[in-house]
């Protein structure tokens, strides 16, 4: 098998597929769908979004330092795709996928009801990169739909049937593969040979 050279790119896929809300009053509330983003640090918890500077939410971000990073569903694909490719500046992007919006515990900006976790997040920098900036986020609350957490406080987001994004496509995420630290798990002596 041989490989083709491409030009260098962003060819990190599969990757997350997030609405991200902004706004401090219901009359500037909007919704962006990214895929842009991440975990950048776990102590204390941060996590970043990149907006390009033409984005109607970016200039909201910008003034209000504020972010609410939604993540996303099969059964929210459609409103996913919608939020990304319709601008807030025409569009009431909440009442346009008849999406609720909630109030946030530490932030002003509104949480996505329909979403199973809202990660609440204050911006410590804005670093211009090129066709993208770098909004830095301080996780300052998380929220969590209660219906995937068990009766020993586990929580399972596979049961939100959660999609990532792969080179212009969305995906359901259907089969675990392994557990972290499966690889070197010892097998049990109990299990026979076959």
């Amino acid at each position: 098998m041989a490989k083709k050279i491409w030009k260098p790119g962003t060819m990190i896929y599969p990757i997350p597929a997030i609405m991200v809300t902004c706004g401090d009053s219901e009359e500037n509330y909007n919704i962006i769908t990214i895929a842009w983003t991440g975990t950048i640090c776990s102590d204390p918890p941060m996590t970043y979004i990149s907006i390009r500077p033409d984005r109607h939410s970016y200039d909201i971000i910008k003034h209000t330092k504020e972010f609410v990073i939604n993540l996303t569903t099969e059964s929210l694909v459609k409103a996913t795709d919608y939020c990304g490719v319709k601008s807030g500046r025409d569009f009431n992007k909440f009442k346009e996928m008849k999406l609720v919006p909630e109030k946030a515990v530490a932030v002003k900006a509104p949480l996505i009801k329909e979403s199973p976790v809202n990660i609440e997040c204050k911006v410590t920098n804005i670093i211009p990169l090129g066709s993208h900036h770098m909004f830095l986020g301080k996780v300052v609350a998380v929220n969590v739909d209660d219906q995937y957490i068990d009766s020993k406080n586990k929580f399972h987001l596979d049961k939100s049937n959660p999609i990532c994004y792969a080179h212009g496509q969305y995906y359901g995420l259907t089969k675990s593969l392994g557990g972290f630290g499966f690889s070197i798990t010892k097998k049990n002596k109990n299990i026979r040979k076959k």
